[in-house]
């Protein structure tokens, strides 16, 4: 009989999914606004994308080697770097650029254990460093491609937008953030592979719509909270930050609350906030909070009730 049983320590369940192929995924779903920033704003646009990169994957690379374990393969860091640049101004210098992506690697990630233990989303921990550090190269927004304000600052000011041109992309804003079309192809690709569900991103975004409906004063105006959804990092934010394997919880209760936090806070951030944006905060800020929400989220175990007593005593 005992010839009959195989002795294997957990996991028991195993699935072929692997980091590398996530991440390539991510990478590739990433490409439309990728290509799309820099056909919009121009090989300066480029120049900044393979900044961030080169600085998040150096930096992992020079870390793994004083650690003696390099885990550059796994693709994360170039994410990183990716993600990064898509939520950068194309006029950003490029050191700042570099230095963001060192932020984003060396203090978020790896001084935290590396990849699976950072409590935030690198990428945007080091936009909102850069966004504290040089506030007025971050919010430059003025280039060959467009000059004036964004949309977003525009409809906070009262004024008229172009939905058309923001779903199209033609408006100033982040390098990845400006074309929802692309936003959605890219967000398309994750869902049809598996990567991500709309739990996150479909909370997220029903919230705000409701948020922004009963207190941005124009009521459920269509065209009004259509420019809402088409600006600023949104789209970007919901299906590709905070959807972050690493940084949400891991509950689908908690998936709920935490795409409710979302779009409450980021309602609030552009409502009543003094400037037009406020996704990376938000979702710094629900980052934060995730051990919380899964603390009180976490399912009972078979044969014990709530309290921790188990049942039949």
């Amino acid at each position: 009989m005992s010839g009959l049983y195989q002795v294997s320590s957990n996991p028991h369940i195993r699935s072929k999914v692997t980091t590398n192929g996530i991440m390539l995924a991510v990478i590739v779903a990433l490409m439309p606004a990728t290509g799309y920033g820099i056909y919009h704003f121009g090989p300066r646009a480029l120049a900044v994308i393979l900044v961030t990169i080169a600085s998040t994957m150096l930096t992992e690379f020079l870390f793994g080697l004083y650690r003696k374990k390099v885990t550059i393969t796994d693709l994360s860091a170039v994410v990183t770097g990716l993600l990064l640049a898509l939520n950068l101004p194309v006029t950003i210098p490029l050191w700042m650029a570099a230095l963001g992506g060192v932020f984003a690697i060396l203090v978020v990630k790896m001084l935290f254990g590396g990849l699976g233990q950072n409590f935030m989303n690198p990428a945007l921990a080091a936009r909102c460093f850069l966004l504290i550090s040089f506030p007025v190269q971050m919010t430059a927004f003025d280039c060959d491609a467009y000059t004036g304000a964004t949309p977003l600052a525009l409809l906070k000011a009262g004024e008229q937008v172009n939905v058309m041109e923001m779903v199209r992309g033609n408006v100033g804003g982040t390098i990845g953030e400006t074309s929802v079309i692309a936003l959605v192809i890219g967000a398309c690709i994750l869902l049809m592979l598996g990567i991500i569900d709309l739990r996150i991103p479909g909370s997220y975004i029903v919230t705000f719509v409701l948020f922004v409906g009963i207190f941005g004063g124009r009521g459920f105006d269509p065209y009004y909270i259509s420019a809402h959804l088409s600006g600023g990092g949104l789209m970007l934010g919901a299906f590709f930050m905070a959807t972050d394997y690493v940084t949400r919880p891991i509950t689908v209760k908690g998936q709920y609350i935490f795409g409710i936090f979302l779009g409450l806070m980021t309602g609030i951030f552009r409502i009543f906030g003094p400037g037009a944006e406020g996704v990376s905060y938000a979702i710094i800020l629900g980052n934060i909070l995730v051990p919380l929400i899964e603390k009180y989220t976490r399912p009972t175990a078979f044969g014990y009730k709530r309290g921790g007593a188990r049942r039949g005593k």
